[in-house]
């Protein structure tokens, strides 16, 4: 146990003494604070868009005009050659050409380069607007009743539940919040995995890469060099996670007046992600993190030298970008699709897709349970055949590829029973 320890900590020391790791934990931050910065200054010097109208109802132009906001300013030109003329001489940024005929109207807009989406909807929308109140005025409707009419239905949903009666009970809806929170463990989880995949399967190729590993399986068993080294880079991973979830709660009492923070904290209840959803969450992202651990140290352990390492962890790398593209695009558009209720009971995927199910109430506690529990299963016996595995992974050289030394490693198993 003691030469565990030493093998561990050595480990875990050598890594967050790292500038890599240090970079590590305040990348996402520095990313935020540019981000921030980025915004304060294309506020700072953002300017409204001018673009000049002409349309053959003067009526419709001065309506134009009048809708002029800090992002786009409507100009009235008397003709679309004096339009095109400024356009030319870049006194406008775009010319906005309306035909209107009886009660239909159709606008054109003119430009060098595009405006951008947002100048198009709101055009739109404005075109829409106006083409509606000339069609009210022609089946003689009042502002009151096409008011009325523009009224949109309302709509809102309530999480409800059944006992054993049939009985219907309302409860508190926090799907919301708590899809936000599976939203940003399966980001963390994801990039975790990238990041500590290539550091255990360099912790281990860069000692076979250097022939020392006849030596330091002369002085402890290979299983507990194979733990250790597991166990390091999982301490290091745990500092990372401790270490930002520190700054975001000291930081906690300067960013809550921030009025986008402000606004979030608002309109979403913490209370909702507490309880069984943020306990199976974290079962699921320590449980995610530490079987892709595991599978990064046997391909680790499978290549000749450190260099390697890339290549030998694709199928690490594969595996969760499929789990992370399953949660985020299929989990947000049909969470209860077949495939996702499949998949959130296979290992490797689980801990991507059941987070998400239990955000959106999909499945029950029972399934969380069921789920994480193959889990768990499927990690120790991926961890126990590895770590079998290990003595004769870290003493076969071969240069035919992973799968060659795969079964290199298997035929050495066998002999040494």
């Amino acid at each position: 146990m003691n030469k565990f320890w030493v093998i561990a900590l050595d480990v875990y020391k050598k890594n967050i003494k790292s500038i890599s790791f240090l970079i590590m934990i305040l990348v996402p931050f520095i990313a935020v604070g540019i981000f921030y910065v980025i915004g304060l200054f294309a506020d700072g010097m953002n300017s409204a868009d001018t673009i000049a109208v002409y349309a053959n109802d003067s009526a419709i132009a001065e309506t134009f005009k009048a809708q002029s906001t800090d992002d786009y300013v409507f100009e009235i030109v008397e003709s679309q050659s004096d339009g095109e003329k400024k356009l030319a001489d870049e006194e406008v940024d775009g010319l906005l050409v309306i035909d209107a005929s009886g009660d239909q109207l159709s606008g054109e807009l003119l430009s060098e380069s595009s405006l951008g989406q947002t100048a198009e909807l709101t055009i739109q929308q404005l075109l829409s607007g106006i083409q509606s109140s000339l069609r009210a005025d022609t089946f003689g409707l009042t502002s009151e009743e096409v008011g009325q009419l523009a009224e949109p239905a309302t709509f809102s949903k309530q999480k409800v539940s059944f006992d054993e009666d049939g009985t219907m009970s309302f409860g508190e809806d926090h799907s919301d919040m708590q899809y936000i929170v599976s939203y940003v463990a399966t980001i963390i989880l994801f990039f975790f995995i990238l990041t500590y995949a290539q550091i255990i399967a360099q912790e281990i190729a860069s000692e076979k890469g250097t022939r020392i590993m006849e030596v330091i399986l002369s002085s402890t068993r290979a299983q507990t060099h194979y733990y250790a080294k597991l166990a390091g880079v999982i301490m290091v991973a745990a500092t990372q996670l401790l270490a930002y979830a520190a700054i975001f709660g000291g930081s906690y009492f300067w960013i809550k007046d921030i009025p986008m923070i402000s606004g979030f904290i608002a309109n979403f209840s913490l209370d909702g992600i507490f309880g069984s959803f943020l306990v199976f969450s974290l079962i699921f992202v320590f449980l995610g993190i530490l079987i892709y651990a595991v599978l990064s140290a046997l391909c680790g352990s499978l290549v000749n030298k450190a260099e390697d390492t890339a290549k030998a962890i694709i199928p690490v790398t594969y595996l969760s970008l499929a789990g992370y593209m399953l949660g985020l695009v299929l989990g947000a558009a049909d969470p209860n699709n077949i495939i996702m209720r499949v998949t959130s009971y296979i290992p490797f995927l689980s801990s991507f897709i059941m987070p998400v199910r239990l955000a959106n109430d999909t499945v029950g506690v029972g399934g969380a349970l069921i789920s994480s529990g193959i889990l768990l299963i499927s990690t120790i016996a991926l961890m126990l055949v590895s770590a079998k595995m290990y003595k004769s992974n870290v003493l076969i050289y071969n240069d035919n590829g992973l799968i060659a030394s795969l079964k290199q490693s298997f035929v050495l198993m066998k002999n040494e029973k």
